[in-house]
Parts: C-alpha cells; structure tokens; sequence
C-alpha cells in the first residue's frame, strides 16, 4: 500500500469521507473498445492502495455487466469502498435505443436488479442518471427518499441537472452529490448547477474530467479509435471539430512541458482546483482500465497549477468545436 495515499474529503454535507479522486469504471465494461478484465481487476486494487474510495458505476454500463463485473471486488472490501450507481437510462435489445425512465415504480424495480447484481445489501450513493422532464422532480425523488428509508441506499445524487432542479430536489430529500460533466472542454455545469451545489454543500463529482481522453493529447481524431470504441460517434472527436480541438491543447501542453507533467495532469488539476474557486467538494472520477494511467491520474492530486496558467486555460471551453453528445436532450444545458 502507498504511503503517499490521496486526501480525504467530504462527499456532501452529512456524506462519509472519501479520496478526493474517485474511479470511473464505464470503460471496464464496454463503450472504450475492448476491455481485460484482468487488468481491470489490478486497477480496482491499486486505486484503493492509493486510497480511491469512491466508486463510480451505473446499471446502464454493460446493461448490469459493470455492476456484476465489479460485485466480487465490492465484497472483498465492502467496508472500504463507497459505492456509487446509477438509475434512469433504459436499454433494450435495441443497441441504438436509450430511453429515460423517472417514475417510482421504475425506481423500485432498478434499485432491486442493481442490489442483486451487486450483491450488497445497500447502496452508499444511488444517483438519478439522467431526468425526465415529464416526470415531477419531486415525484422521482421521493421515491428516491423512500429507499433511503427502506434502507436500500444510504445517500442520494443527481446528474446533469440545473441549479433550479437541484434546488428543488435538495428540498425533498437531501443530496450529497451532483455528477455532471466538467472539464476544460466542458464547462456547462458552471451556469447554474455548480452554484447551486455550493449553497446548498452538495458534492461536485466531474465525469469526464479529461474530456473522454481527448485532453490527453493522446489522440485527436476519432478515426485512430477501436470500432467498438464510442468515441468515433461524438462530434468533437471527429473531422474538422477534432482538429479545431486539439489546437486548443497548445496551453495545456506548454504548462504540462513547465511543470514535467502530462497533460491529463494539468487538465485534472484544474478540475480539482475548481473546489476553491466556487468553495465546493470536487470530486473527479477519471475513468481508466490501467494502472499506469491511475497512477498518472492520482498525482495530479498534488500538482498546483498558478493564477498565469489558470488563465491561459480558461478560454478553451469557449472554443470548443462540437457538442458533448450527438443527442444534448438529455442533459441539463438543454434546461438552462
């Protein structure tokens, strides 16, 4: 185990305390190509040797496979981990359809199949993945509410949501923690939702802090990816926008060069130095299937990025070619 293990934080205002990184764990089972479970498996244990508690999955990831894939890990450290999952999106033989379910008698029946695939008997973190406008906020989460009575989950989240509706919801029943995507490229969440999270001591968790491995500079066009992977069908990743994109890394890459870093680093360390300019908890959850790219996630924990840098980053996002998604219905910009 490390002896340089991550600082503790918050996740919420009455939440339990957890790495100031956590995992995404999407990518273990599907959406990034071709996965090794067994290099997986690796990565879930050295991210809770360098301390990583807060793991991210949802019942939509593999339809359940995520949250069977990591059941036996969970269960060998079931007093270690924080465990984060998801509701909301349905699927179906269907590979291209998506849809979003918000009704209660749906609530129950998710909460059930992602306790059996699990195989806990409460979740510590059950989020709202997407909303459903056609559904009362208030409706969903008291159904929300009523599984924390039941004592099938322990603490509530919201993802991609506006300030108003995480005000709304906060009213109902408490949340620890909203889970939208923030990154240098995507920065939507600032207008109104973070905000909101500050007042009311609700927990920012970042998806996709590193703009889905754009930000890496690893790649920059969606045509180098696997064909299972995506990423070939997002706009940003594709023709001209992924050019227009990866101009945008010259900042990135000049400050990672002055500081003898990566440039995920830099972009991490933005993310989790948002926490003191809004004075929220920022909890990024990069996602990754190795432990080479963890590690290199886990050290921008320490890196300190300076007011010159900071502000030769900031115009990026307003530069950024392309949508987040094909389809933006279901997010919160929409709503704004």
């Amino acid at each position: 185990m490390s002896n340089n293990r991550i600082p503790q934080v918050p996740l919420g205002t009455d939440g339990p305390l957890v790495g100031v990184q956590g995992l995404g764990c999407m990518g273990m089972s599907e959406f990034y190509g071709d996965t090794d479970e067994a290099a997986a498996r690796q990565t879930l244990e050295a991210a809770l040797a360098e301390g990583v508690t807060l793991l991210d999955t949802a019942d939509v990831y593999g339809r359940g496979a995520n949250e069977e894939f990591l059941a036996p890990f969970v269960a060998a450290h079931r007093d270690e981990v924080t465990l984060a999952t998801k509701f909301a999106i349905e699927r179906t033989d269907d590979p291209h359809y998506r849809g979003i379910r918000n009704d209660p008698a749906y609530i129950r029946r998710a909460v059930e199949d992602s306790l059996r695939r699990l195989g806990v008997d409460v979740i510590d973190l059950y989020y709202m993945h997407r909303r459903d406008p056609a559904v009362p906020l208030a409706e969903s989460v008291g159904a929300m509410a009523e599984l924390v009575e039941r004592g099938f989950v322990r603490h509530l989240g919201l993802s991609e949501v506006t300030g108003a509706e995480l005000r709304e919801a906060h009213a109902v029943h408490p949340i620890a923690a909203l889970q939208s995507e923030w990154s240098l490229f995507s920065r939507d969440v600032e207008r109104s939702a973070v905000g909101a999270a500050a007042e009311l001591g609700v927990a920012l968790v970042p998806y996709s802090p590193l703009g889905r491995g754009f930000l890496t500079g690893a790649f920059t066009d969606a045509g180098a990816l696997s064909e299972g992977d995506f990423r070939r069908h997002q706009p940003r990743f594709t023709g001209e926008n992924a050019r227009t994109n990866a101009a945008l890394l010259e900042p990135v890459h000049k400050i990672a060069a002055a500081h003898g870093v990566t440039a995920a680093q830099v972009a991490l360390a933005w993310v989790h130095q948002r926490a003191e300019v809004h004075g929220l908890t920022v909890i990024p959850i990069p996602g990754t299937r190795r432990t080479t790219r963890l590690r290199e996630n886990l050290a921008a924990v320490g890196l300190t990025l300076g007011a010159e840098e900071l502000a030769a980053l900031e115009p990026i996002a307003g530069r950024v070619a392309g949508d987040r998604y094909p389809d933006m219905s279901s997010t919160a910009t929409v709503r704004e």
